[in-house]
């Protein structure tokens, strides 16, 4: 399984990791994926996005 949200097609980014001395190696910022159930089916949503759908269905 690839660590994508499948509501909102996020994924893992890439940046840099700055050192003290400012050397810059790359890195990667995962997203954060939690099992979510909605309406019956099993969804790898991202927080943000499971935060979104409490605040709509409010």
């Amino acid at each position: 399984m690839s660590r994508v949200c499948e509501l909102t097609g996020r994924g893992t980014q890439t940046g840099n990791s700055r050192s003290h001395s400012n050397i810059a190696t790359r890195r990667k910022f995962k997203v954060n994926l939690q099992t979510k159930r909605i309406g019956g089916m099993k969804l790898r949503l991202s927080t943000r996005a499971i935060r979104t759908l409490a605040k709509t269905a409010k």
